[in-house]
């Protein structure tokens, strides 16, 4: 990792048992859609055991992040995507970027996507 790729992540929000295949894909249409690259990834500390991340991290090479669901939800008024099916589910109504935002500290470089069972939006400086 070189200059701000460090601080830039990609904060995923997913279904369980989404394929680390998806995870991928979509982190990489992500870095492309922004015109960056992510130096971490950022989850909701309840899918710390989903195999799909952690292989997807291993074969992105990059370190996760997990984040608590009372960070995810002081950074909900930023986030300017909202689902009400993910709300029902987890309490948060943005899981991606919440998680993008939390862990960055800074701002959204790219609001939310979607493919297959994944979600993933970019923050950082």
């Amino acid at each position: 990792m070189a200059g701000d790729e460090a601080l830039i992540v990609a904060g995923l929000g997913f279904r369980s048992g989404c394929s680390a295949d998806d995870i991928v894909r979509l982190v990489q249409t992500a870095q492309v859609l922004a015109g960056c690259i992510a130096g971490s990834l950022a989850a909701p500390d309840w899918k710390r055991d989903e195999p799909g991340l952690h292989d997807a991290a291993a074969r992105l090479s990059l370190p996760i992040a997990f984040i608590d669901t009372a960070a995810l939800t002081v950074v909900q008024p930023r986030c300017p995507t909202r689902s009400i099916v993910a709300e029902r589910a987890t309490g948060v109504a943005s899981v991606a970027e919440g998680a993008a935002l939390a862990a960055s500290g800074g701002s959204l470089l790219l609001a939310r996507i979607a493919h297959g069972a994944a979600t993933c939006a970019l923050a950082g400086p």
